[in-house]
C-alpha cells in the first residue's frame, strides 16, 4: 500500500512539474511579446481578445489540476488532498522554470500577477511559494500515515478555508481598490487606462496573509493531531 501511495506521489508529481514547465513556457511566449525589455509594473493594458484568452487559458489549468485529484483520489478527503498536491508542485515549478528561462524573479520578493479569475491576484512571489508550501504539506498529512477513517472536523474546515479567504483578501485587496476608485469608469476609457498602466504596488498585507496561513496551519495541526489519537488508541 505504502509502495503505492510513493508511484502515485511521484508520477503525480512529474505530472505538475511538467505543467509547470509548460505554464512557464507560455509566460515566456507572452513576455517576449508584450514585455520584451523585462516584466515589471507598471502593467501594460494587453488587447481584450488577448485577455479572454488568457482567461481561458487559466481556467483551463485549474480544470487540469482539478481533473488530477478526481482521478487520483478515492474519498472526497483524497481528491482535495491531490489536488492541493498537483496545484503546489505546479506553481512552485512554474517559478522554478521562470528563473531558469528568463533570470526572473529577481527574488522572492518580486510582484507578480498571480491569477486573473475571479479577479485579479498580485503579491511578492514569496507568498504564493508560501501557499503552495501549505498546500503540500497538507496533502502529505492526508496521505501519511493512512487512516482512511478520520476526517477533518469542521471546526478544521473552519480554519482552513477562513484562513484561505484572508489569504485570498491579501492578493485581491489592493488592486480590487484601484478597479473600484475607476469602477465608473469603462475598460477602455482613458482615465481606467492610466490607472492601470500607472498603478505600481507599493504594499502587501502581510498581516492578512500571516493570519491565514496561521489559521490553515492551526487546522492542519487538529487534522493531524487527530489522526495520531486515533492510530495509537
Amino acid at each position: 500500500m505504502k509502495t503505492t501511495m510513493y508511484r502515485n506521489i511521484l508520477i503525480v508529481f512529474l505530472f505538475a512539474m511538467a505543467m509547470g514547465f509548460l505554464e512557464a513556457i507560455v509566460v515566456v511566449y507572452i513576455r517576449e511579446l508584450y514585455y520584451p525589455e523585462g516584466f515589471d509594473f507598471p502593467l501594460k493594458l494587453i488587447p481584450e481578445n488577448i485577455f479572454a484568452i488568457e482567461l481561458v487559458r487559466e481556467l483551463s489549468t485549474l480544470i487540469m489540476l482539478v481533473s488530477i485529484g478526481l482521478l487520483a483520489g478515492k474519498t472526497r478527503l483524497d481528491k482535495f488532498a491531490w489536488f492541493l498536491f498537483t496545484f503546489g508542485v505546479w506553481d512552485i515549478f512554474y517559478y522554478v522554470a521562470l528563473k531558469i528561462f528568463l533570470d526572473w524573479p529577481e527574488s522572492l520578493l518580486t510582484w507578480d500577477i498571480l491569477f486573473l479569475i475571479p479577479l485579479t491576484w498580485i503579491g511578492p512571489v514569496l507568498a504564493p511559494v508560501l501557499v503552495s508550501l501549505t498546500m503540500i504539506g497538507f496533502a502529505l498529512a492526508v496521505f501519511f500515515p493512512n487512516c482512511p477513517d478520520v476526517m477533518v472536523k469542521p471546526l478544521s474546515w473552519l480554519a482552513i478555508f477562513g484562513g484561505a479567504l484572508l489569504i485570498f483578501a491579501s492578493f485581491i485587496l489592493d488592486y480590487t481598490m484601484l478597479l473600484i476608485q475607476e469602477g465608473g469608469k469603462r475598460i477602455l476609457d482613458p482615465g481606467f487606462v492610466e490607472a492601470v498602466t500607472t498603478y505600481i504596488p507599493d504594499r502587501f498585507y502581510w498581516g492578512l496573509f500571516i493570519l491565514g496561513e496561521v489559521l490553515i496551519i492551526v487546522g492542519i495541526g487538529m487534522y493531524i493531531w487527530k489522526k495520531k489519537k486515533r492510530i495509537s488508541s
